[in-house]
């Protein structure tokens, strides 16, 4: 398991830019909506320590994960943003709805890479248990959303 020996919300603030002239969208699904409001608060109170102000921090709901690309093009598009998160959570089922969502939001959050020179961080848990979710959204593992905060950040001042 990738996260067993990592904890996602650590990080050297000493190795981090400061983040208090840039502008943050947060895009967050409303689906498994525990883990996703998990995820924020770790992304949220990360970009806060890293100098963010709460008024440069703009935050979006969408219905699902699938929809957090469109949301994130929107977002891109409106805001004077630096740097996007799209925050979800698809949690194995019964069916292969599970590997159709993981794979279209993957490559659609890859393709706002690719179309956009605004970074959009992936923070899509794809977990096959709820338990497995909640560790990765403050629980033992640590907090994903921090670590997004994190890349979002390097992200926006990269090359700066």
């Amino acid at each position: 398991m990738a996260t067993a020996n990592k904890n996602l919300s650590a990080y050297d603030k000493t190795t981090i830019p400061n983040a208090k002239n840039l502008r943050f969208g947060i895009v967050v699904s409303e689906w498994n909506s525990e883990i996703t409001e998990g995820l924020f608060t770790g992304a949220l109170e990360a970009l806060l320590d890293c100098g963010a102000k709460s008024e440069n921090i703009i935050r979006w709901d969408v219905p699902g994960s699938f929809e957090l690309t469109y949301g994130c093009k929107k977002m891109i598009l409106a805001d004077k943003v630096d740097a996007v998160i799209a925050i979800g959570s698809v949690i194995q089922g019964e069916t292969k709805h599970f590997d159709f969502v993981c794979s279209a939001t993957a490559q659609g959050i890859k393709d706002l890479n690719v179309q956009f020179d605004t970074p959009t961080i992936f923070c899509v848990l794809t977990d096959n248990t709820l338990l497995q979710a909640q560790e990765r959204s403050g629980g033992k593992h640590g907090n994903k959303g921090a670590e997004a905060a994190i890349a979002a950040i390097k992200m926006a001042t990269l090359g700066v």
